[in-house]
C-alpha cells in the first residue's frame, strides 16, 4: 500500500464506519480501490470465516445475517445483519473480486454467546443481539452502544450537537451521504472520524463497559496476527467507535489477560434471510435505522437519486390507483431542492423529499405518505441465501418443502387462500399447521372470505427473520418437519397443563394431519378426562374436541376414538351440568352461561358427526341435552342469566312453542321476581343476538316493555347495567326497529300479523312468488343443482 496518508498509520489502514450507512460503503469501496490491501479484516465472528465465500454465490441476495446459535440451546442466538448498502458486506464483496483474503475479527460467537450465561442480572443474546458495533441509535441493551460510568452517549448526537444541528440523522446526511464522490482524498472521511471517536472517547470514556473491552482487545490480537503473516498491507473494516482503541499501542499480554478465563458455549453459524423491516427495528439490536429503503436507494441509484426516488414514488402510487403523472414528479423534484436551498442543506435528503411528496401527491394528507413510508422509506426487502449454505436438517427439509409446494417466503404480509380438496393446497395447510406445532409462526389462520366450510381455509403469512431461530430451535423435535411436529405434539401432550389444552392439541394434530401422534393425544385426553371432575373444564373442553371431528370427512382422517372420547365427555357434563350451575355468584354464573353455548354448539356437531341412527350409540344425545335444559330452566336455584338462556336454546331447537315462552316469559316477570333476577333473565334470554326474536314476536317484546315500565326508580339503576350490557350488543338495524315498535307500543297487535301493518315487507302468509324469485341466486350461492335445492327448501 503507499504512503501512510489519510485513514492509516505505519501502513495499517483502519476504516472506522457507520454500520448500514450507504456513504461509509461507498467511502469504503473507494479507499479499498485505493490502498489494494493483501487482507481485509472485518468487525464479525471469527467462526463465520467458513461463510465468507458464500457472498460470492449468484444465489446470495442481501439484506442476509449471520447467525450463531448455541448448539445445545438453539434459542440463544445472535444475528449480524448485512444490507447492500453496509459498509462490511461491501468490504466482503471487494475482497472476494479481487481474490484477497478476508476474515472476521471480533469477539468470537462461542463467547458472545455465553456473555453473562449464568450470571445473576446479566442480559441474555435473545432475539437479534448486536455483536457488531452500532453508533447511530445506541440502545440500552446494545454492547456497543459507549457508556461512561453514569451517562450512555450517542456519538452521532453529540457531533450533531457540536455542529449546530438537532438531527443526527440529518447531520449525517449532510457530512457524509451527500459528500462528492470524486473528492481527491478517499481517505479523509476515515481521519475525520477517527479524531472524532478519540474525542469523544477522552471525554466520555467507556466507563464500566467490559464488553467493549474485551472485544477491543480480541480485535487487536487479530490485527497483530495478520500484520505478522501480510505486514502493513492490512485494512480494517469496524464500528468508528473502536477505531481509537485498535490505534492504541498496548501490551499483548494486557490483552490477552483481558480474554482470560471468558465463558463459552459450543456455536453453529450460517447465513439467513434479513429483511429491510427489521433492520429498522431498534429492539435488541442497536443498528435500527429508520430508513433501510432510502439507504438502499442511495447507494445503488447511479446518479439523480432524486429524480429516481419520485419516479418510485409515483409508480407505487400509481399501483394503487392513485392519479400521478409526470408533472407531478417534476413538480416534486423541484419542491425538494427548493426546500434543501431554503434548510441550508447540500441537496435533498429524505425530510426533504417526503415534504414534497406530501405536498405535490398526496395534497397535504399523510395517509397516502405512510404507504410510501412502509412501502419504500422502510420496505419489504427479503434476501436469499443459497442452497449450499450451512442449515439444519430441519430446515433443509422445511426449503425442500417450500419449494415442492410452491409457498415461498416473503417479508410482505399477504393472504392465502386454500381449497383443501385440492392436493397441492393440502399439503400447504398440513405444513402451516406443522409449524405452528413447532411454534414456528409463519402463517396464522384467518376467518375464510365467502365460505364457512371445512374444505377451506385462509392463512395471513409473513416471513420473519427471528423464524429461522425457531426452525433451529425445533429441529431438536426431528430432522423432518413431519417428524419434528409429531415428536412436538406427543411431548406436549404429556405435559398439558389442563385438559382443554389436550383437546385443543387434538385438534391441531388432525388439522396438521398427525396420525402418529394422535393415539398418544388421545390415551392422555382419555385420562385427562376420566379424572376431571370439573363440568367447567369438561364443558371448556367439549368445543375444541367436537371440532375435530368435522376434519375426518376432508382430511381422510379415522376420527372413531375422538367420537368415542367426546360422547363420554358429553355425557359426564350432562350428568354433572345441573348441579354446577346452583349456588353461582354473578361472574361464575356469566362464565358458566358461556359454558352452557359451548356445549349446544358441541352437541350439535356431534350429533351430526356421530349419526343419528340407531346404530350410532350417540343419536339420543341431542334430546338428552334438551332434558338437560328443561331441568336448568325450571330450577330457582339455577341464576336467572342461566334459566333464561336455557329456555332460549329450547326456544331455538323447537322444543318450546312461542305461546309457551311467552308464558314462562310473564311468570319471570311477575311483579313477584326480584328485578336483578328477572334482568339477569332477560339478558340470559334475549342476549347474545335475540334481538330479532324480540322483533318477530311482539308478545315477547310486550312482556319485557312492560316488566321494565313497571320496575322502581329505586331498582332500575341497579339492573341497568344488565339491560344496557343486553341490548348495546344487537345490530344497529335490530336496536332502531325494536325503538319503532316500542314507540308504536308492542303488544297491541300480536304476531307477524301485526307487523305487517307496522313495518313494510312483513305479511301475515308467505308469499310464494316472491320466495321463488330467489331460488336462482341461492342455486349460485350454494352451488346446488335443481334437485338438491329443493331438498334444502323442504
Amino acid at each position: 500500500m503507499a504512503g501512510t496518508e489519510g485513514g492509516r498509520g505505519a501502513g495499517l489502514l483502519l476504516l472506522g464506519v457507520r454500520h448500514h450507512g450507504p456513504g461509509s460503503a461507498r467511502a469504503v469501496r473507494a479507499a479499498l480501490e485505493a490502498a489494494r490491501p493483501r487482507v481485509v479484516l472485518i468487525e464479525g465472528p471469527p467462526e463465520a470465516d467458513a461463510l465468507i465465500p458464500l457472498a460470492a454465490d449468484e444465489d446470495m441476495r442481501p439484506p442476509v445475517a449471520l447467525l450463531a446459535h448455541a448448539v445445545d440451546e438453539p434459542g440463544r442466538s445472535a444475528f449480524w445483519p448485512l444490507a447492500e448498502f453496509s459498509p462490511e458486506w461491501v468490504a466482503i464483496r471487494w475482497a472476494l473480486e479481487h481474490e484477497v483474503p478476508a476474515r472476521f475479527i471480533d469477539l468470537p460467537a462461542t463467547h458472545t454467546l455465553a456473555w453473562g450465561r449464568g450470571t445473576e442480572g446479566a442480559e441474555e443474546p435473545t432475539g437479534e443481539e448486536a455483536p457488531t458495533g452500532e453508533e447511530e441509535q445506541p440502545d440500552p441493551s446494545d454492547p456497543d452502544t459507549p457508556s461512561g460510568p453514569d451517562l450512555r452517549v450517542d456519538p452521532l448526537a453529540v457531533l450533531a450537537e457540536a455542529a449546530g444541528y438537532d438531527d443526527p440523522e440529518r447531520w449525517w446526511e449532510d457530512v457524509v451521504e451527500h459528500r462528492g464522490v470524486g473528492e481527491r482524498d478517499v481517505f479523509a472521511p476515515f481521519t475525520a472520524l477517527e479524531e472524532a471517536m478519540g474525542a469523544l472517547r477522552e471525554t466520555y470514556g467507556v466507563g464500566g463497559h467490559d464488553r467493549d473491552l474485551v472485544r477491543e482487545a480480541y480485535m487487536r490480537l487479530q490485527v497483530r496476527a495478520a500484520q505478522r503473516e501480510f505486514g502493513d498491507d492490512v485494512a480494517v473494516v469496524c464500528g468508528a467507535w473502536h477505531v481509537p482503541a485498535l490505534r492504541q499501542r498496548t501490551a499483548v499480554a494486557a490483552d490477552r489477560a483481558l480474554l482470560k478465563g471468558l465463558p463459552k458455549v459450543k456455536a453453529d453459524l450460517t447465513w439467513v434471510p434479513w429483511t429491510h423491516r427489521r433492520l429498522s427495528r431498534a429492539s435488541g439490536y442497536g443498528a435500527g435505522i429508520d430508513s433501510p429503503g432510502w439507504y438502499g436507494h442511495l447507494f445503488g441509484a447511479p446518479d439523480r437519486p432524486v429524480e429516481r426516488w419520485m419516479t418510485k414514488v409515483a409508480g407505487l402510487f400509481r399501483e394503487e390507483d392513485r392519479i400521478v403523472s409526470p408533472a407531478h414528479v417534476i413538480e416534486a423534484v423541484r419542491l425538494a431542492e427548493t426546500l434543501a436551498v431554503m434548510r441550508g442543506r447540500p441537496l435533498p435528503g429524505l425530510g426533504e423529499t417526503t415534504d414534497a411528496v406530501r405536498a405535490v401527491m398526496c395534497e397535504g394528507s399523510d395517509v397516502p405518505l405512510s404507504l410510501v413510508h412502509d412501502r419504500l422509506v422502510v420496505g419489504d426487502v427479503l434476501g436469499e441465501v443459497p442452497p449450499g449454505a450451512p442449515a439444519v436438517p430441519l430446515q433443509r427439509d422445511l426449503d425442500r418443502l417450500q419449494r415442492r409446494l410452491r409457498i415461498k417466503p416473503e417479508a410482505l404480509e399477504r393472504e392465502l387462500e386454500l381449497d383443501l380438496r385440492k392436493e397441492t393446497d393440502a399439503g400447504r395447510s398440513r405444513l402451516l399447521h406443522r409449524l405452528r406445532l413447532l411454534r414456528v409462526e409463519w402463517g396464522e389462520p384467518v376467518a375464510a372470505r365467502g365460505s364457512t366450510g371445512t374444505f377451506r381455509e385462509a392463512w395471513r403469512l409473513r416471513w420473519e427473520p427471528e423464524l429461522a431461530v425457531r426452525v433451529a430451535e425445533a429441529g431438536v423435535w426431528g430432522t423432518t418437519v413431519f417428524a419434528a411436529a409429531t415428536a412436538k405434539a406427543e411431548a406436549d401432550a404429556v405435559g398439558a397443563q389442563s385438559l382443554a389444552d389436550v383437546t385443543a392439541l387434538a385438534e391441531r394434530c388432525l388439522l396438521a394431519e398427525l396420525p402418529d401422534a394422535l393415539p398418544v393425544v388421545m390415551k392422555v385426553l382419555a385420562d385427562r378426562a376420566a379424572l376431571d371432575t370439573d363440568v367447567g373444564h369438561l364443558a371448556q373442553a367439549l368445543p375444541a374436541l367436537v371440532r375435530s371431528l368435522r376434519y375426518g370427512d376432508v382430511r381422510g382422517t379415522d376420527t372413531g376414538a375422538l367420537t368415542e372420547v367426546a360422547a363420554g365427555l358429553a355425557e359426564r357434563v350432562f350428568v354433572g351440568l345441573p348441579p354446577a350451575c346452583t349456588a353461582l355468584d354473578t361472574d361464575a354464573a356469566e362464565e358458566m352461561r358461556r359454558h352452557v353455548d359451548a356445549v349446544q354448539g358441541a352437541v350439535a356437531l356431534l350429533g351430526d358427526a356421530s349419526g343419528t341412527g340407531p346404530g350410532s350409540g350417540h343419536g339420543d344425545l341431542r334430546n338428552r341435552w334438551r332434558a338437560v335444559l328443561r331441568t336448568l330452566s325450571a330450577r330457582d336455584t339455577v341464576p336467572g342469566v342461566i334459566r333464561g338462556r336455557a329456555l332460549r336454546l329450547l326456544l331455538d331447537e323447537g322444543e318450546l312453542g312461542p305461546d309457551e315462552a311467552a308464558r314462562l316469559m310473564g311468570l319471570v316477570l311477575s311483579p313477584g321476581t326480584p328485578p336483578a333476577d328477572a334482568a339477569a333473565w332477560i339478558e340470559g334470554f334475549v342476549g347474545g343476538g335475540g334481538g330479532l326474536l324480540l322483533v318477530h314476536d311482539e308478545r315477547l317484546l310486550g312482556l319485557v316493555d312492560a316488566w321494565l315500565t313497571g320496575v322502581s326508580a329505586e331498582a332500575f339503576t341497579d339492573v341497568l347495567p344488565l339491560l344496557r350490557r343486553t341490548f348495546s350488543s344487537y345490530e344497529p338495524g335490530v336496536r332502531r326497529t325494536l325503538g319503532e315498535l316500542v314507540r308504536r307500543g308492542p303488544g297491541k297487535q300480536v304476531g307477524t300479523a301485526a307487523t305487517a301493518a307496522g313495518i313494510p315487507g312483513f305479511a301475515a302468509e308467505l308469499d310464494a312468488r316472491r320466495a321463488d324469485a330467489v331460488v336462482p341466486v341461492l342455486r349460485l350461492l350454494l352451488g346446488l343443482d335443481d334437485n338438491e335445492l329443493v331438498g334444502v327448501a323442504g
